[in-house]
């Protein structure tokens, strides 16, 4: 049986519907893994996650980690539930009331304590060895930064075969991109990093997205950016992006012609990148 089972259960489910055995053993574990002097700060980040938030934190709080952490949430702009949820379960959350991952994650960063931080997003659940994966690698001298695979959820009317193929296609071509531009494949929901080198650093707050790869590439100078393969880190996420594309197959096309216009990338490191206009928050 995977290891996600028992989260997918409730997740995309109100905190109503859900058995109270359930939330109190959520409740339980979050208390007893708060660390007044955390090694490891694991941050969340949440817009409008109501219905998420539960099967992540509950993944969060089962990781095996012998290291003190602490779990933080970002509640960013959220309209819906997710106030009350974070309330309920009693996790330690902050308010960004400017909108946008940069800030969200930024917020994070301000507060995180920890001298490793990881980055979480609430749509996203995380494997029982996750944090210490993470840990493990940036605890080494020339690591200033890591990152992982993710999978997708399988769910009813999506082909699972299908589904193989296209994280498989995806998973190569990210290993090829990692040699030269490793800030390319970072994604904030498989991010982490040394503290220190981030707050030199920052998150960027004038873009839409790639606030993560933004930062990845600003660490270079003080360490290596280490793909982690390993399944023990590899999370599990919704759709996303890959549904707003339609069909698996139409958004696996989309994707393919993108990665062939830019292959000559893959051979070829980079320093800085251009912003695209449409990128910017104006």
């Amino acid at each position: 049986m995977p290891w996600y089972t028992k989260y997918i259960e409730v997740y995309e489910k109100p905190l109503s519907s859900v058995p109270q055995t359930i939330i109190a053993e959520v409740q339980s574990k979050l208390k007893e893994r708060r660390s007044e002097e955390p090694l490891v700060s694991v941050v969340l980040i949440a817009h409008n996650e109501e219905k998420r938030l539960l099967a992540c934190l509950w993944s969060l709080c089962n990781n095996r980690c012998d290291l003190p952490i602490e779990i933080l949430a970002v509640n960013n702009c959220s309209t819906d539930g997710t106030t009350e949820v974070l309330n309920e379960l009693g996790v330690t959350w902050f308010d960004e009331k400017k909108k946008g991952p940069g800030h969200a994650r930024q917020c994070g960063l301000d507060h995180a304590k920890g001298a490793y931080h990881i980055c979480i997003d609430a749509d996203t659940m995380y494997p029982p060895l996750y944090i210490q994966t993470h840990v493990k690698q940036l605890m080494k001298p020339k690591v200033a930064c890591t990152f992982s695979l993710w999978s997708f959820i399988p769910i009813e009317g999506k082909s699972r075969i299908g589904l193989f193929f296209y994280e498989t296609l995806r998973d190569i071509y990210l290993g090829l991109q990692s040699i030269n531009r490793p800030e390319l494949c970072v994604r904030g929901m498989v991010f982490g990093f040394k503290t220190e080198y981030a707050r030199r650093i920052g998150f960027r707050t004038d873009i839409i997205r790639g606030e993560d790869g933004s930062l990845a590439l600003g660490m270079k100078p003080y360490g290596k950016l280490k793909l982690i393969t390993s399944r023990k880190a590899r999370a599990i996420t919704g759709y996303g992006t890959v549904g707003a594309d339609g069909s698996l197959l139409q958004s696996f096309g989309k994707r393919l012609i993108r990665a062939v216009k830019s292959i000559s990338g893959l051979f070829t490191r980079k320093k800085q990148y251009k912003d695209e206009e449409e990128n910017l928050i104006k």
